[in-house]
């Protein structure tokens, strides 16, 4: 059994793995200030909540966008476990083909989606993270990374239409009656909603149209069983998909 553990800007998600499956999968905030002790009795105790124990836990394996935040994690899992911890960046074996200006710049998250997309839906591929950021990683044909595109992601845009304005509210993530709304909040949902699903159909097809090719779409985050029901076009949903590509990034550096 494994430990794969993915550091986002809001969200930790962490899930032990065996023989490429995800046994559970578990959220804690990601905290920039808390030190590697408290991470430790953190993640101790949400072991025990899975009947887990460390000495359950044979490796882990760590994805992180806080770079402040890995070093510290990766501390914590050691000291719990006792044993070495693998972290996604340069050094370690993808086995993907990073076709961008600087490859080193490539985000861990985007990198361990699209391992996973590609052993789970083929190529030519779109991964879609509904996150704090909404990003897309676009796979070719011959299963290399060329790039994406970042975006802010719903509740980013809504905390700013929140605090940036004086009459807007928060509001919940409720599917949008209509598109044109007859009330403050039933605006906000039509905009904030189908208005990312309208600019993912349209990105997509405008990837599409580069690469001159039809595109396979999975969506993962924590919002995507929000927005993809809202989508013109079909779009896989895979909420372990991150999981499932550390496990395969850890078989992968495993001597």
């Amino acid at each position: 059994m494994i430990l794969a553990i993915d550091v986002g800007n809001s969200n930790i998600v962490l899930g032990c793995i065996r023989d490429s499956q995800v046994l559970f999968e578990a959220r804690m905030a990601t905290d920039r200030i808390k030190t590697g002790d408290q991470y430790c009795a953190e993640l101790k105790n949400m072991l025990e909540l899975f009947d887990v124990t460390p000495a359950d836990i044979e490796g882990s394996i760590i994805s992180s966008v806080v770079p402040m935040v890995q070093q510290v994690l990766v501390h914590a899992v050691e000291r719990l476990t006792g044993k070495p911890c693998f972290t996604v960046g340069p050094g370690l074996k993808t086995g993907l083909n990073i076709k961008i200006d600087n490859p080193a710049q490539a985000g861990s998250d985007l990198i361990v989606g699209s391992v996973a997309g590609i052993e789970a839906y083929g190529t030519p591929l779109c991964v879609i993270d509904l996150g704090t950021a909404t990003t897309i990683s676009v796979i070719d044909k011959a299963g290399s990374f060329r790039g994406g595109t970042i975006a802010p992601g719903v509740m980013l845009s809504l905390n700013a239409l929140s605090s940036g304005t004086a009459q807007l509210p928060g509001i919940s993530l409720e599917q949008p009656r209509r598109v044109v709304g007859t009330n403050t909040v039933d605006s906000m949902r039509s905009g904030l909603l189908l208005g990312t699903a309208s600019m993912l159909d349209g990105m997509v097809e405008r990837i599409e149209a580069e690469l001159g090719c039809p595109m396979k779409v999975v969506a993962t985050g924590g919002l995507a069983k929000f927005i993809v029901p809202l989508c013109k076009r079909e779009m896989a949903v895979d909420d372990q998909l991150l999981l499932k590509g550390l496990d395969i990034l850890y078989r992968r550096n495993q001597k």
